[in-house]
């Protein structure tokens, strides 16, 4: 038997983002603290004008919170948390991308409980926050369906990324238009970022009947979405597809994991500053080869959704090819150069990364778990893969 855990409430449609107002009140909240990416209150965007408009009422009163960047770290919870209270704040709207989300779901939690320790949270039975309704702005972290969230410690200099149930935001709300303005490269990243999310749900040691459904599904979406996406950013069906697509792999991992590609993506983009989704995507490929022996049955059911040929038609094989066809499409290997065009002090720093990815979880939820010539292996793929790349635009 299995157990999935997801959003009270879903809402999928183009222009929910005008229902805010309408989620609020159901969930009682009168003092919405907002936590919006900065760059969505300035124009040409101006979110946080739309939702001044939206929420003129005299009965709320909305704070804003924008004074962060980048991931989010315990300085911007100790400072968003002093502005909610101040503000007297009843419930936690976050607008924007996956951190933006994060830094809500840490708000959301502290600003319920006093005297409560960021080690309290996973062995925790049972957790009480602020109602918390989640608008992703990008279709690739899945974050408003998961009960995990990203955050730094600035003093220790860590990633803490504690998971609980009690976590996952009550509504999520996916307004596709809310992706149109997304630039090309990022609609690339985060698009993939989600394929990954999807794949590796899906393969983790830990995936279930609940979790394959939402994996596939999401992997299916992808499959018809992001190409268009790439062809004609404001065609706003494949834009629902790819945001709708996001939040069913969220599910998925959620309620499975990620595994390698994550843990080996966190650390290259980590010490090389990539952007996190075109680091997992450049390094998806080399992880599901490594993957073959033990999740042939899996990949050949993925190459046969990507393909869209049935299954005894096709070789697990051709899940790698077809996710490398999407990395020089969508110009992620051509990004990856950019990124890592010093190829010897990325070899140099190989011992470090392996160190990194070893010291997460993600490698373990692996079917098949990894030693570190394993991972060496992955990251020397990659900067083969790359220094073909460079002799070929060179010729």
């Amino acid at each position: 038997m299995s157990t999935v855990h997801l959003p009270k409430t879903i809402i999928a449609e183009n222009g929910s983002f005008n229902q805010i107002r309408k989620v609020m009140h159901l969930l009682g909240i009168q003092k919405p603290f907002i936590v919006m990416d900065s760059f969505l209150t300035k124009p040409p965007i101006q979110l946080k004008e739309q939702l001044q408009n939206q929420l003129k009422d005299p009965f709320l009163r909305p704070t804003f919170f924008s004074d962060f960047s980048g991931e989010p770290n315990t300085l911007h919870v100790q400072s968003a948390l002093e502005l909610l209270k101040s503000s007297d704040c009843d419930g936690v709207v976050a607008v924007g991308g996956g951190s933006a989300i994060d830094l809500s779901k840490a708000v959301s939690l502290f600003g319920k409980n006093k005297g409560f320790s960021w080690e309290d949270i996973e062995s925790a039975i049972r957790l009480e926050r602020l109602p918390l309704i989640a608008v992703p702005t990008t279709a690739g972290t899945g974050s408003e369906a998961t009960g995990i969230m990203v955050i730094t410690d600035t003093q220790k200099g860590i990633k803490m990324n504690p998971k609980h149930s009690a976590l996952i935001p009550d509504v999520a709300i996916l307004d596709p238009q809310l992706t149109i303005s997304l630039p090309k490269a990022f609609t690339s990243f985060t698009g993939m970022d989600a394929l990954t999310h999807a794949i590796e749900a899906y393969l983790s040691n830990r995936a279930t009947a609940m979790s394959d459904f939402y994996a596939l599904k999401a992997i299916e979406m992808i499959r018809d979405g992001l190409p268009n996406v790439m062809e004609d950013g404001k065609n706003i069906r494949a834009r629902e597809k790819m945001i709708v697509a996001s939040c069913y792999a969220g599910i998925a991992f959620n309620n499975s994991s990620t595994n390698l590609a994550h843990a080996a993506g966190r650390a290259l983009g980590a010490r090389f500053h990539i952007p996190h989704g075109l680091s997992v995507a450049l390094l998806l490929p080399f992880v599901m080869e490594f993957s073959l022996a033990s999740c042939s049955k899996r990949l050949q059911k993925i190459a046969s959704l990507l393909s869209g040929r049935r299954e005894n038609e096709v070789e697990p094989e051709q899940a790698i090819r077809i996710i490398e066809n999407y990395n020089e499409q969508f110009g992620i290997w051509e990004a990856g150069q950019n990124y890592l065009n010093k190829h010897d002090q990325v070899q140099k720093a190989i011992p470090l990364l392996i160190e990194d990815a070893l010291s997460g979880n993600g490698i373990l939820t692996n079917r098949q778990v990894p030693a570190r010539e394993d991972i060496e292996q992955i990251y020397l793929s990659l900067l083969e893969k790359l220094g073909e790349m460079k002799t070929v635009s060179n010729v």
